[in-house]
């Protein structure tokens, strides 16, 4: 298993839809194992495969409540259903996330408080996930990736402002720009 270098924002593969798994090999059993040592080593909840550089429809997740129970697994073909949105501000200590993509930052994002999730396994067996609170923020966020989406494009006019302020600064904004997990350094 291998730490892989996680991309920044200005990366094209961030901002392009990611295509389906056709079929799971050994090439993509080995490309989730990693991707599960890079999540780890971040640390991270979450990472999609666009954001180590490989634009396949594939995240992992991990998360550990309130009362220490693990939560960990990868989706392979995910198709998300979510609740509308609840209307009004986010809550900035409730709601705020970041991304491994962005990283060092926290922004408030309002997301739907449930969502279901199906897909497959890395056996190709169904994945059907059905979760509420950060669990379902969880999948809301690394499903986005597939699609070419970053939370930060989500965000508000002023955070927007925000964000494309810290990303001129630290030069983000262009492709291959990626960061090594354990390393620190940020390499754009």
């Amino acid at each position: 298993m291998a730490v892989l270098p996680i991309r920044i924002m200005g990366d094209p593969v961030l901002h392009s839809p990611a295509s389906r798994v056709d079929e799971i090999t050994d090439e993509i059993r080995t490309l989730v194992a990693d991707m599960f040592e890079t999540m780890d080593a971040a640390p991270g909840v979450g990472l999609a495969a666009p954001q180590v550089g490989v634009g396949l429809r594939i995240f992992t997740y991990t998360y550990e409540d309130d009362e220490g129970q693990p939560w960990r697994g990868v989706v392979i073909n995910p198709e998300l259903w979510i609740r509308p949105l609840e209307p009004g501000y986010p809550d900035p200590d409730e709601e705020s996330e970041g991304c491994l993509s962005f990283p060092g930052e926290r922004f408030p994002l309002r997301r739907s408080e449930s969502a279901l999730l199906t897909g497959v396994d890395l056996e190709g067996q169904p994945v059907r996930i059905e979760v509420s609170g950060w669990r379902a923020r969880i999948l809301q966020h690394e499903f986005d990736h597939l699609d070419g989406v970053l939370y930060v494009d989500r965000l508000d006019e002023e955070d927007s402002r925000i964000v494309a302020k810290i990303a001129k600064k630290r030069k983000w904004g262009k492709p291959g720009a990626s960061w090594m997990p354990g390393v620190g350094d940020i390499d754009a």
